[in-house]
Order: C-alpha cells, then structure tokens, then sequence
C-alpha cells in the first residue's frame, strides 16, 4: 500500500513536520533477512527511484512511476535495509534550504522556525528526529552537507562516481552524488559500503581505490583565510571551538587560499555551467516551465541562453581554478585535510522566503565547490549554539579519501559529547569503521593533566594518541586533587556504588607499540587500571593509590578536571 503527500501550492507559506515525507509505504519494503544493514530502516529523496511509488522530484507535474529501483536502492535492500517512504526537496533539488517545494517547507528540526536546509531538506529531518536510521540524499552543490550541518547529524558526500547514480533525476549530472544522512559515522558509513560500487550502466561511475589508511595523528587541516559568518557571531564563535577540537586532536591549523574555492564555485550558477541544470529537465521544463516554482524556474531559465562555446569557456576556468586548488594538497607544506563551516549561518524560514536568492546563496559559501573539483566531503556535528541551534563543519579530503575523512569525522564527533540528531540519546560508543585497516591499539581515559590542552596532553600526542570521545566515568568514583603535585593532578577512586559520581574523562585511543613508554611516564601513587565509563564499557585509565588520598581536597561535587581547574582560576 502506498501512501502520496498532495501539494500544499505553489507558494510556501509555512512549514510542517508532516512536509518532510511525500510518499510511504505501508508496510514498510522488508530488505533481505541478513545483511550488512538488517534491521535498519531508511528513507530516500523522492528524486531517486523506488519502484511502486511515484518519483516526483517536488513537481507534481514531472510525476512519473519508475520501472525499477534505483540501483542504490536496490543495493540497500539487499544489504537488508528496509524503506520506509519518500522525502520532501527543494524542487529538482535546485536549493539549499528546504523551501523551494510545492509540499510544503521542511521545517528545522531543533527549531520549526528555521530552515531545515536543503536540498535534500526531508531526509536530513527524518534521520535526526528519529523516524529512521539513515536516509539517501542527493549532493551537487551542498544538499547532502548543508541539512546535515543545520540538523545536528552526519552527511557524508562521497567522491563522485563512487554511488551509482542511475535511477535518479539528475541536477547536474556530472557533478551529482547520492548522499548519506544518519546520526552517527559509523552507520553512515556502514550504508557506504554498502551502497558504492562501480555501475557500468551509470555513465558518471567509477572504479575508485579509497584510502585505507587513517590520517596521521599529527595532520594539518587547512582553514580559509577569508571567513564570511553573514553577521552570525555565534556561528563565527562556533567554528572557532571547532578548530580549536581539532587542535586537541592532534592537527594544526594552516591558512589555505579560499579565492580559487570561491572563484569556482561561483561557475556552478554564475557562468555557463549551468545550463546543465536546465539540460536536466530540459524537454519537461520547455512544455511546462510554469509548473516549476520560483526561483527554481528562473535559475533553470538561466542555462537556456548560453552555447556550446560558453560551456567549454566556463570548464576551462574551472579547470584553471582546479590547478591553483590543488597546491594546498602537495605532500611536504600541504593539508591532509580542509575544515570548513558546514553553513556559515541559519535562516528562518520567513527570511529565506523573503529573500530567496541571496539567503540560498549564503548557505552555499562553503560548498558549491566540493563537486566541481571532485573532492569527498563530509559534514558532522561539531556543537549547539547558545540559540539552540546546530552548528556543524565539514572535512573536505581529495577524491578517494572517504574512508579517511569517516573515520577522522568520527573521532571529531564523538569528542564533541553530543547528543544523535534532535534525540535525548548519547552516541554510542565508535565503531572500527569498515574501509580503515586496524592497527593494534589500546584506549585509555585520561581524568586530569593528560586532558587536551592541558599540560600533560603531548605525553599523548607524541605516541600518536587520538581522541575518541569526550565521556563520563560510571557514578561510581570520586575525584581529588593531589597536594604538592607539579604540574597539578588529581586522584580518581573508585567507591562503592552510590557513594560517587560521574566523573568527566577523554578517551584516548593510543598505537599498542606505544604503550609501554606511556605508562612508564606515570608517577606514583598514580597507576593505570579498569576503568568504567557511563555507557557501562571498560577501557584502561588513570587511577590512584587510596592512601596517598588523606589530606586530599575533595572535588568531586565538580564532576571533573577542568571544572576544578576553572574554579581556582575564578577564586584567584
């Protein structure tokens, strides 16, 4: 049985929770029994083929029935996912913000006042308020980043070729890519692995070999040394943390220059490029241009008037803008990976309706890019602004550097101890993701002067540590503060239960060969031993001597280090 949305109108007055989904199936289409995805549920943009519901592209004068799934549903299903239903877009998946659709607005999923982003505006709100685990998206100039980062949940934009695109109504079809939403990496990249493979009937795909080996874990990550926040101070406050993050994991800021990123980004709307916009769609949009909204209708008007000439003009410049990019990437000065705002700011949607063009474009200041000089992306929750709103960022890696940039993302999302989605849930504990080849390795939780930024934390570093997660001890242990101990460091006990506490700890995940020479730096009446962390798991960790405690001040009514720390400074 098969459930379709009816459009609202051709004006978007509003936004609704209801407008994320289009169509449903009732009951869900059951994928295989076994798999690499049983027992997940999904959901896809309805620009991308399922058979038996109606693919609609949000202009329901385009509707057609597809003769078959798109490939890469039928390569989720038979991984064992079952679908769920269709998902609301900015028409033809022409947008960045989740308004552009005769359905209805999708509404932002921390706050129904704000854009949800777009294009791919009803999967992203799908995934982070729970209705399913992942959901497809579609990515040509940010669609599969933009919702991402706006909604608090992960959005991976593979290289280009990797996913089969046949199936789906193209936007630009040489530089569009089927997308992942989920609330975690390491189920987004479960559905990569999935899902990719070459397609001998998709004329885009290809035979990619990815990057199997984790970035070092002393990388430099390049920043752009022209921001625009668009008069958001609290998104500029935001990514400022989320370098710093990435400090305390290990990398080391380098100024990269933006303008050849900007200048070709600037081709995809702005120069002859596109007109394959409106090659897309070109037969239905001749014949019924005023069933297309505005301004969906005018940017695909846009690219009738250019030539073929205009159009080999404009990939010349693109390709120039290519060369003078790629210097930023050599070995030796270069980055091994570029950190970005995943969007610079939020809208509501009163303001976006207002303002259309503009607004839109402002979204896009950090993404139009990615696909026009074939690089992967992938956008993870980086912190909530004091507005309540999500604030994400984006790791962009050259083409085939997936696996690299999923499991760098990983470790940077669960170090930030947020929540999944718009869910009261923790993140679980991370995953060894599947295209990264393990090392023999040992985690350890550091409680005081081994914190990053704090004095100890290169003793973790230097042996190659990274951070896996900002957490908590279970309630069962109290925190001290060692007298005459220089640099300042605390004392953790374990106690019986519900005499403790939860204490604040990192994770540190540290190369076997390694450990030796870390722990023979440990003083007494410090050691390491089992420690328990909130989600009931065990990892090594700090511990310390229960005599050396007499006399000791006791801080753990301040549940961590750094709260202590803070609280001396405050006195001083």
């Amino acid at each position: 049985m098969v459930r379709t949305e009816s459009p609202k109108s051709h004006e978007v007055v509003g936004a609704l929770a209801e407008s994320a989904w289009l169509s449903r199936c009732e009951p869900a289409l059951a994928g295989a029994s076994d798999g690499l995805l049983a027992g997940l549920q999904f959901a896809v943009k309805d620009n991308i083929d399922v058979l038996g519901l109606p693919t609609t592209a949000a202009c329901p004068a385009f509707a057609y029935a597809p003769t078959a799934h798109a490939a890469v549903v039928q390569a989720l299903l038979k991984a064992g996912a079952s679908l769920q239903g269709k998902t609301n877009l900015d028409q033809f998946a022409c947008g960045l913000n989740g308004t552009r659709s005769p359905y209805g607005a999708v509404p932002n999923a921390f706050n129904p006042a704000y854009v949800s982003g777009g294009s791919s505006s009803g999967s992203a709100y799908v995934v982070a308020t729970g209705q399913v685990d992942f959901a497809l998206g579609t990515d040509t100039a940010g669609s599969g980043r933009v919702p991402a980062g706006l909604n608090n949940i992960v959005g991976i934009k593979p290289s280009k070729g990797l996913i089969s695109t046949r199936g789906l109504v193209p936007a630009a079809q040489s530089v569009d890519c089927i997308s992942i939403f989920a609330r975690t990496v390491a189920t987004a990249a479960s559905v990569l692995q999935a899902a990719m493979g070459y397609d001998p009937l998709d004329p885009y795909s290809r035979s990619l070999t990815l990057a199997s080996q984790a970035l070092p874990a002393q990388f430099r990550f390049g920043v752009p040394s022209e921001l625009a926040f668009f008069g958001d101070s609290l998104a500029e406050a935001a990514f400022q943390q989320a370098i710093q993050q990435l400090r305390d994991m290990g990398g080391t800021p380098v100024d990269i220059d933006y303008a050849p990123l900007a200048a070709a980004a600037a081709l995809l709307y702005d120069s002859a490029l596109v007109a394959e916009r409106y090659a897309a769609v070109r037969s239905f949009f001749d014949a019924h241009a005023d069933q297309v909204v505005e301004p969906v209708r005018s940017i695909l008007a846009a690219g009738q008037g250019y030539s073929a000439a205009d159009v080999y003009a404009a990939q010349v410049k693109l390709r120039a803008y290519g060369q003078q990019a790629a210097a930023m990437w050599e070995e030796g000065d270069g980055i091994d990976v570029l950190l970005v705002p995943t969007a610079p700011t939020h809208y509501t949607i009163a303001a976006m309706q207002a303002d259309p063009v503009a607004l839109n474009r402002n979204l896009g200041a950090y993404t139009n890019f990615v696909n026009l000089l074939d690089y992967a992306a992938i956008s993870v929750p980086s912190s909530i602004r004091p507005d309540g709103l999500p604030f994400g960022i984006t790791l962009i890696g050259p083409c085939g550097s997936d696996w690299q940039l999923a499991e760098l993302g990983q470790r940077y999302h669960h170090a930030t101890g947020l929540l999944q989605g718009a869910l009261d849930l923790p993140l679980p504990a991370p995953q060894n993701l599947p295209g990264i080849q393990p090392q023999a390795s040992v985690r350890v939780a550091v409680v005081g002067a081994h914190l990053s930024g704090m004095p100890l934390n290169s003793q973790l570093t230097e042996r190659q540590a990274t951070l896996v997660a900002a957490t908590h001890t279970a309630p069962d242990y109290q925190l001290y503060a060692l007298p005459g101990t220089v640099p300042p460091k605390p004392g953790l006990l374990r106690v019986a239960a519900g005499t403790g506490a939860q204490i604040a700890v990192e994770v540190w995940e540290m190369p076997l060969a390694h450990y030796g020479s870390f722990v023979a730096l440990i003083p007494a009446p410090l050691g390491i031993g089992s420690l328990t962390l909130a989600d009931g798991s065990t990892v090594q960790g700090f511990i310390c001597e229960p005599q050396a405690l007499q006399g000791a001040l006791d801080i753990t009514h301040l549940g961590g280090w750094r709260a202590y720390i803070a609280s001396r400074a405050k006195a001083a």
